[in-house]
């Protein structure tokens, strides 16, 4: 005997989360089943060493979306809000920026600075707006297709001739040439040319980083947030409210297989044998995951398993979790700056050369990192008197040559303590215990296929109208009953939330005109 649902939910992640809670908030019967022994998918808490938790993948919180925090009445507890972000110098003479301000450098690139983060604001503002809708089809006659694609025009146009003009063309830039050409301060270029290509597999030169710095914006236009608790909490409250809605949440359950039956879905079975019945199937998995693995190519055109099998989806950024016994010095650092977002990215020379070598399979040996110190503002984190360092490491390329060995993972760990050693010359010696996460940890402890936050690269032919692919980007998927809700789908990763809404809408819109 099996249980039937109106809708079942693969994966618990966060998109996964707020998918189910919006689909039961609307009067459907879901279940939902996860993997792991706890839900939240790559933005959980949890113990690394005796005493010292950590968010063990995703850290900080900037790019939930506004229209997600209200349908839910989300209002996640913050142990620091609007953090500001230090560029460090290795003499003191650090950057510090928040919001459109910025300190440490000359009045002319501080005006600059305003002039670029009011200018990339407005087109962030505008991609907000693309973000949280279906994409509309190309190259079709429907009404509904046509209608969004004019609307989308309109929305472009009401920049203003010149405005529109800029966003067109800046949108498949690069953002080495727009910050050269803009700021004089070579720490001040580092720390935008980081923000534009964590968590990818690109470089400040290559093409599409003007645009995946926007996405960045488009959440909270950049403000930056510490969970109390780490980012677990979030995770946890979603599926507090998706409990209260009705849905039913079962961990330690991997789904082994999607039913398909006459081209359509009938339920799943997971690993231990039990089948749950529905019609509709929502995977929160990343694209390969579900339609190579969980569904299997034979239910598929050919045409269309081959584009799924050549997503560029592996991840190139590590992550390394200490345990101190005290704050690190660091020169002109303050305790309460250690509550901020750090980055070591000293000049946007030296982050590209950082990618290069990741190109051909290689992990930086000098490499940029985003480092936070959640201890300082969320004491439950560590042990009294203690402190947790998270950072986020690039590059790390998922098929580095010859593997991520013991021998590998050392010399990439150590690479990344002496970067830090320039600036906090005593880091070494107050560690007691670290953890090196890479993409292929990633892949394994989070379920994601190249390990890769995103669930497939961030660029301008995998975005909007054709992400994750061509003939998928409406969340529904070429097997009826089947769609996506996770960061593979429209429009991408990050903690936003905006797959997760936008598939719950997707999914009601069309059981509604069926």
């Amino acid at each position: 005997m099996t249980d039937k649902y109106d809708a079942i939910v693969v994966g618990g992640g966060h998109n996964g989360l707020i998918c189910s809670a919006l689909l039961a908030k609307a009067g459907k019967s879901v279940l939902l089943l996860e993997a792991n022994g706890q839900v939240g998918g790559a933005a959980v808490t949890r113990e690394f060493a005796d005493g010292f938790t950590v968010s063990a993948c995703a850290h900080l919180l900037y790019q939930l979306q506004p229209s997600v925090r209200k349908d839910l009445k989300l209002k996640p507890k913050l142990a620091a809000d609007d953090m500001a972000t230090i560029a460090l110098a290795e003499d003191g003479n650090h950057v510090r920026i928040e919001g459109p301000s910025v300190d440490g450098v000359s009045a002319e690139d501080a005006k600059s600075y305003r002039e670029f983060h009011k200018r990339m604001a407005r087109f962030a503002k505008l991609l907000n707006t693309f973000l949280n809708k279906t994409p509309p089809r190309l190259g079709t006659k429907n009404f509904e297709d046509l209608a969004a694609l004019a609307r989308l025009g309109f929305d472009v146009r009401r920049l203003g001739r010149h405005n529109m003009q800029e966003f067109l063309r800046l949108i498949g830039m690069n953002i080495h040439d727009e910050v050269t050409e803009r700021f004089e301060n070579p720490l001040l270029k580092g720390a935008v040319c980081l923000d534009a290509v964590l968590g990818t597999h690109l470089g400040p030169r290559s093409p599409n980083t003007i645009m995946t710095y926007l996405y960045r914006l488009a959440g909270d236009f950049g403000r930056i947030a510490s969970p109390s608790g780490g980012m677990g909490s979030v995770s946890e409250e979603l599926a507090h409210i998706a409990r209260e809605a009705g849905v039913t949440i079962r961990t330690g359950m991997p789904v082994k297989r999607i039913i398909v039956d006459n081209g359509r879905v009938v339920g799943v079975e997971t690993s231990g044998g039990d089948r749950f019945d529905s019609y509709t199937v929502v995977s929160n998995a990343d694209p390969k995951s579900t339609l190579l693995d969980l569904v299997g190519a034979r239910h598929m055109e050919a045409r269309f398993t081959h584009r799924v099998h050549h997503l560029r989806s592996r991840g190139n950024a590590a992550k390394l979790h200490l345990a101190l016994d005290g704050l690190p010095d660091i020169a002109e650092l303050s305790k309460r700056d250690f509550a901020a977002r750090l980055v070591i990215a000293p000049d946007e020379h030296y982050v590209e050369r950082a990618f290069n070598p990741a190109k051909y399979g290689e992990s930086s040996p000098e490499p940029v990192v985003e480092l936070t110190f959640p201890s300082v503002s969320d004491d439950t984190l560590a042990p009294a008197g203690k402190h947790v360092m998270s950072a986020v490491v690039q590059y790390a390329p998922y098929g580095r040559k010859g593997g991520w060995t013991d021998a590998a993972r050392a010399e990439f760990e150590a690479a990344t303590i002496r970067v830090i050693e320039r600036y906090a010359p005593d880091i070494a010696k107050r560690i007691t215990a670290s953890e090196l996460l890479t993409p292929l940890d990633i892949e394994e402890q989070f379920h994601i296929t190249g390990g890769h936050w995103h669930h497939g690269e961030l660029t301008l032919d995998q975005f909007f109208f054709v992400r994750p692919v061509c003939g998928a980007a409406q969340y529904r998927m070429p097997v009826d009953g089947l769609y996506l809700c996770g960061a593979g789908a429209h429009p991408g990763g990050g903690v936003s939330g905006a797959a997760g809404r936008n598939a719950a809408r997707a999914i009601l819109k069309r059981e509604k005109t069926a």
